[in-house]
């Protein structure tokens, strides 16, 4: 992350890491201890920045995506809490940490997800705007979607791959962007803007993760991914273009720039 970019995202992240642990203050202590257990585990927060800088792209102050924000987050986190679990890919470790499943048990992590998923929508249920946007990109047609297309293997050439992976992982990238635009009052412009820009680094995204990968994936187990396709270098490649989409579509915002560096910083990052 550039020095500039890094002291942009330190100035609006502290306010969601208070919000994030903030949450759930009415819940029986225990089980609030398995909620926030995943929310303070780090990460790069890539949803929440999208959406404040997509705030400041159309001109508003970052905090007024904070809601969006916080929800965004709250989906992502229940959907790594979900697909760790042993019916998914039965992950034991994630950011050096034991799993929810791991430390609290199979159940338990399962009502974890759901609650993170359901408080999402409480977050910003004041905004119908918000709430239809998230619910899009988190059900069957977006990311749960791209879920069912995952554990079906069926992803084996590259339109199929890009179809499962711009609902799994991209649909909810999109939406983080574009619910910082709704909650800044986009324009409708400006939104399809966001959109377009939300597509091409959500999938940007992705195949640079399958690049960072690329070692564990080219097991014979792996999984279907983009270096499997394409090669470390064709991937690579065709991540820096997606990123270049992503800065294009930008420029048609009033204030672009911090929208591009999160682009760029999709596909350069080493974790």
């Amino acid at each position: 992350m550039s020095p500039a970019l890094s002291g942009w995202a330190a100035g609006v992240l502290p306010a969601l890491e208070t919000a994030l642990s903030a949450q759930f203050d009415d819940v029986d202590p225990e089980f609030r201890g398995a909620l926030l257990y995943p929310l303070q585990t780090g990460g790069k927060r890539i949803r929440p920045l999208l959406a404040f800088a997509a705030a400041e792209a159309v001109g508003a102050e970052p905090a007024r995506a904070g809601p969006a924000a916080l929800a965004v987050e709250l989906v992502h986190t229940y959907s790594l809490v979900h697909d760790d679990l042993p019916a998914m890919d039965d992950d034991d470790v994630r950011r050096g940490r034991p799993t929810v499943h791991k430390v609290y048990g199979e159940a338990l992590a399962i009502l974890v997800g759901d609650a993170l998923l359901t408080h999402a929508f409480l977050v910003v249920a004041d905004s119908p705007g918000l709430v239809a946007e998230l619910a899009r990109a988190a059900g069957a047609t977006g990311m749960v979607g791209g879920q069912v297309l995952d554990i079906g293997g069926c992803a084996n050439d590259l339109p199929a791959l890009t179809r499962l992976h711009a609902r799994k992982t991209g649909a909810l990238i999109r939406a983080a962007v574009r619910m910082g635009g709704i909650a800044a009052g986009a324009s409708s412009d400006e939104l399809e803007a966001l959109a377009r820009y939300g597509e091409a680094v959500g999938l940007a995204f992705q195949v640079a993760d399958d690049v960072l990968d690329a070692e564990q994936d080219a097991a014979p187990e792996g999984p279907p991914s983009f270096v499997r396709l394409l090669g470390v270098h064709g991937a690579a490649a065709e991540a820096q273009r997606l990123a270049d989409l992503a800065c294009s579509a930008a420029e048609a915002l009033p204030f672009p720039t911090r929208l591009q560096e999160l682009a760029r910083f999709a596909v350069e990052r080493r974790v």
